[in-house]
């Protein structure tokens, strides 16, 4: 596959610009193989905005940033008709959600009625306005940043939001090694000496073809019986241990089925193979669902949070 070759390409020129971030770099990836949504939590300084601009680049779609902020209307995103007195009609501005690449940074800011702004948009991947329904570029997906300490006039995301989402990846600090590398690579940036050009044949097309490649990725059946088996052992902690059968209010949907069979057979074509292993899947299985389980008091009393939760459920569940 030649599609699959250059995005290999393209991982690799990233690692050029972001350093320590391999997962972080794979799951961006991956949104972008499968058109699914991701969301990207951590704390500043973990070069989420860096790498999520960097990879629109790589790619050359149109891309914008929005940042999100309490006073956030609605219209700030989808964009609104003004009315031209000397025509007497109204045209229609388009808002920043029109690109194919939007970085929703810090999205717990806005409140409620602007999240519910996103919900048509990343759902049916149409924008309606007055009554008029506009569609959205064919690659659109919405990368989205939230900083889990700060809470101050933060709105919490709902779960139908987050269901939305493809992918939760939480960012870990980078080790010491990666983090002296940033300092070096961040001096010699500034002193002119090295800065890397990232260079890439990829388009949107290519983008698009790269994701009808993917949705050809074999699963073997034993491994869609898996897929299921992980998912529903998410409803039902009791047949693990009796202990945690209160610990979850509402298990995944069969929306995470979906969402972690297309992940892993994204993760299958970054890793050069036409073919899903049991591996690809228990990888990304905890980024897929732990944004999509809702934790009962008992779990919270007992310091059990979802990560907890779904290695649970990947020990207890054989794989094939």
């Amino acid at each position: 596959m030649q599609t699959q070759t250059e995005f290999l390409q393209l991982r690799s020129h990233l690692e050029q610009v972001i350093v320590g971030q391999s997962a972080l770099l794979d799951r961006l990836m991956i949104a972008l193989l499968t058109g699914g949504h991701i969301l990207l939590e951590s704390l500043p300084g973990l070069a989420k905005t860096t790498a999520v601009t960097t990879l629109a680049s790589g790619v050359h779609a149109s891309f914008q940033r929005i940042q999100f902020t309490p006073d956030l209307m609605p219209g700030d995103l989808t964009g609104t008709d003004i009315f031209e007195p000397q025509h007497g009609t109204f045209r229609f501005i388009a808002g920043p959600l029109f690109h194919e690449i939007v970085l929703a940074d810090e999205i717990n800011r806005a409140p409620p009625k602007v999240q519910s702004a996103l919900l048509e948009a990343m759902q049916e991947h149409q924008i309606t306005v007055g009554g008029v329904t506009r569609p959205l570029p064919e690659l659109f997906i919405v990368m989205a940043t939230q900083n889990p300490l700060e809470q101050s006039g933060t709105y919490p995301l709902p779960e139908a939001q987050l269901d939305r989402f493809l992918l939760h990846v939480v960012l870990q600090y980078p080790t010491p090694a990666d983090e002296l590398l940033i300092l070096q690579r961040d001096r010699a940036r500034h002193y002119g000496a090295d800065k890397p050009v990232l260079h890439s044949p990829l388009h949107p097309q290519q983008v698009l073809q790269a994701r009808r490649e993917v949705a050809e990725v074999h699963v073997a059946p034993e491994l869609e019986r898996y897929i299921v088996a992980l998912v529903g052992a998410t409803r039902d902690l009791g047949q693990f241990d009796a202990a945690w059968a209160e610990y979850l209010q509402v298990g995944a949907s069969p929306r995470a089925s979906i969402a972690l069979l297309r992940a892993s057979s994204a993760l299958a074509y970054l890793r050069g193979r036409e073919y899903v292993v049991p591996d690809d899947i228990i990888d990304i299985a905890p980024d897929v669902l732990r944004h999509r389980l809702v934790l009962g008091y008992a779990a919270r009393a007992a310091g059990v949070d979802a990560n907890a939760v779904v290695h649970k459920v990947l020990a207890g569940v054989a794989i094939p």
